[in-house]
């Protein structure tokens, strides 16, 4: 596994931070196949307790293809993150070129019902170590 460092972005005082981590034990570039790690975490620098319902990924890979996927929560859950708190998941992404990006957004309600989009900030997913052919 390959760490880079994280990218961040701030929404009304949610900060997403993402760490992606190429994964090169359940990749296959043979059958076009390259995976990758991404762990997150949420910290909640806001005055009040924000709650997390849904999620958009835009994933596009080294072709140009774009794929969006939208769900309710992460990982199953919708997790309320106090003033001060963070909540942290792993999740994973295939793609079938040997790099890629990701970026999107959560749906974050506030504790007066106030829906608003916290950015997830656009990274990169690179096979490490130099230059590879598609």
């Amino acid at each position: 596994m390959h760490e880079t460092a994280p990218y961040v972005a701030e929404t009304q005082g949610v900060i997403v931070r993402v760490r992606p981590s190429y994964l090169a034990g359940q990749s296959d570039p043979d059958e076009r196949r390259w995976v990758w790690a991404y762990q997150v975490e949420i910290e909640n620098h806001g005055p009040e307790a924000v709650q997390l319902m849904a999620r958009r990924w835009i994933i596009t890979d080294a072709t140009g293809h774009v794929e969006t996927v939208r769900g309710p929560g992460v990982v199953g859950e919708q997790p309320l993150i106090a003033p001060g708190d963070s909540y942290s998941y792993a999740s994973g992404c295939p793609l079938p070129t040997p790099s890629g990006s990701m970026e999107g957004a959560y749906t974050m309600t506030d504790a007066t019902g106030r829906s608003f989009e916290a950015v997830i900030p656009a990274f990169s997913l690179d096979v490490p170590g130099g230059r590879v052919l598609n």
